[in-house]
């Protein structure tokens, strides 16, 4: 008769950051702002005590319970960092043909004169990510990670070259680092 063993994985609650659970919802909050992200399985119970989280698993889990586990927890351990130091990734502008001009207007990042379009390209800012260009380098930030990998993405697809060589066209924005 197979043993039944619990699995569980614990994340310890820095200071300074307040974690709660709200039904399904687990809310992280600090002196930078708040998240919050619904968390749910039949399976996976997730509670809070002393200053620490507790993800687990009773009965005997199988692979998908133990996957999510470590994916209920990396969330946490991103809402965490996020809302202590916050997720910054850099890009650069990258032309060789057409001078590009890359602003920000509202929630939109307009990429002007790309590969010499007259009508300049968009992508959209998710909320509450903040995008800082100067001269070529552009700065992406915020306290959600998803939110600002997404924007990164949005940005990155929007340069994207159609129909030409990417060989020989180069030109774009790209993701050269990440920092948290």
């Amino acid at each position: 008769m197979p043993e039944t063993t619990e699995l569980k994985e614990e994340i310890k609650i820095p200071n300074g950051v307040e974690v709660s659970m709200e039904e399904k919802t687990i809310h992280v909050k600090s002196e930078k702002g708040s998240l919050s992200k619904i968390l749910s399985h039949p399976k996976i119970n997730i509670k809070i005590k002393d200053n620490i989280v507790e993800i687990s698993c009773s009965k005997s889990p199988h692979r998908k319970e133990k996957a999510l586990i470590g994916t209920f927890s990396a969330h946490i351990r991103n809402m965490i960092k996020g809302v202590t130091e916050g997720f910054e990734y850099k890009m650069k502008t990258l032309y060789s043909h057409f001078p590009i001009k890359t602003i920000v207007e509202g929630n939109e990042f307009i990429i002007q004169n790309f590969l010499g379009e007259r009508s300049p390209r968009k992508a959209k800012i998710l909320e509450n990510v903040e995008v800082k260009t100067m001269g070529d380098n552009v700065t992406v930030s915020g306290i959600d990670k998803e939110k600002v990998g997404q924007t990164v993405a949005n940005i990155e697809r929007a340069t994207r070259v159609k129909k030409r060589d990417i060989r020989v066209f180069q030109d774009g924005v790209y993701l050269i680092s990440k920092r948290g």
